[in-house]
């Protein structure tokens, strides 16, 4: 941790990647703060830190806040994260995800809080031309979400150059897990992620797990994804801002495990750690779907010291499974 003096504001620290950051946060010492408007977190994910409830685009309510307290670095979470619902409702995307970030901006702007670390997403890449994605690889979305987090992205360079705003973006792929000591964990509604689905599978609460697929060009012929730690993505946030801290270059990054996994180890590992058997349906193609998304992480590895502590699938599922066999509700427990 720096000497630099002021919290770490968190916004959209009630979501899953925003209160892991928190915890991560934490237990590095650095002082916290959190602003979340509630609609999609939950309180109980927040831990100790304290809670300023509020809206993105609630300009005035920032302004007080940035004025009355020192911040040193904002990282912002508090976005709509379904592609689906992107392409039904792109208009809630493109107000939430950049109008909104909007405000944030010009809020730290007239405050002077000029560090920034923000949540970007593979969705920016689109198409792959290539099963291992590093930072060159073309970005070009095929969804609204995709396309509202490279706008960001776009907004940043910009204010950048014109404003002197330093930031980190960092593009990942599947955060899945949670933290260690099972006090947080992922809680969706709608659950749209593959590890939670099949731990609900093996706890009953779904009859069975859908394989979109079955006949891709893959060793068992289900697609690679590739999955990161959630603690070790919060890590990465950190070491954004403390590489910002000591006069790195604005830019962005890649984060995944580098290897990926197909759909039916994802399975087997749900089925090896809980024990439990899970009935599996495999249906047609998805449209939109590649056979392997894998990130090259190296530049992160390389510049930001990044290195994974929970890299292998058994130790990301066997987290998840402590916090959802102990939270079968979610929060809501």
């Amino acid at each position: 941790m720096s000497e630099s003096q002021g919290a770490v504001l968190v916004v959209g620290g009630a979501g899953y990647i925003g209160s892991h950051c928190l915890h991560e946060l934490r237990s590095q010492g650095f002082e916290t703060l959190c602003y979340d408007n509630l609609s999609e977190g939950h309180r109980q994910a927040i831990g100790p830190t304290e809670l300023i409830e509020g809206d993105l685009g609630d300009e005035a309510k920032l302004d007080k806040l940035f004025s009355e307290r020192p911040i040193r670095a904002v990282f912002h979470f508090a976005a709509n994260c379904y592609v689906g619902e992107s392409c039904e409702d792109p208009q809630k995307y493109y107000f939430n995800n950049v109008r909104q970030t909007l405000g944030l901006l010009r809020s730290m702007l007239r405050n002077d809080v000029k560090r920034f670390i923000f949540s970007s997403t593979a969705a920016t890449f689109g198409n792959p031309v290539k099963d291992v994605i590093d930072e060159t690889h073309p970005q070009d979305p095929i969804n609204p979400y995709g396309r509202s987090k490279l706008m960001v992205e776009w907004i940043l360079r910009d204010y950048h150059t014109a404003y002197g705003l330093d930031y980190v973006a960092l593009r990942y792929f599947n955060a899945a897990g949670a933290a260690e000591d099972g006090s947080i964990g992922e809680d969706h509604d709608p659950e749209t992620h593959l590890i939670p689905l099949v731990i609900q599978a093996a706890m009953g609460k779904r009859p069975d797990i859908k394989i979109f697929g079955d006949d891709y060009p893959t060793p068992d012929g289900t697609c690679i994804r590739d999955y990161i730690h959630i603690i070790d993505l919060a890590s990465a946030h950190i070491l954004g801002l403390e590489y910002l801290e000591k006069g790195g270059e604005s830019t962005a990054f890649n984060l995944g495990n580098g290897k990926g996994y197909s759909v039916k180890e994802v399975i087997d590992t749900v089925e090896r750690v809980t024990e439990r058997p899970i009935a599996r349906e495999v249906v047609g193609r998805r449209a939109g779907d590649p056979p392997v998304l894998v990130a090259d992480y190296r530049r992160a590895a390389e510049t930001l010291g990044w290195a994974q502590r929970f890299g292998d699938l058994e130790t990301i599922v066997r987290t998840a499974w402590q916090w959802h066999s102990a939270h079968p509700e979610g929060y809501a427990d």
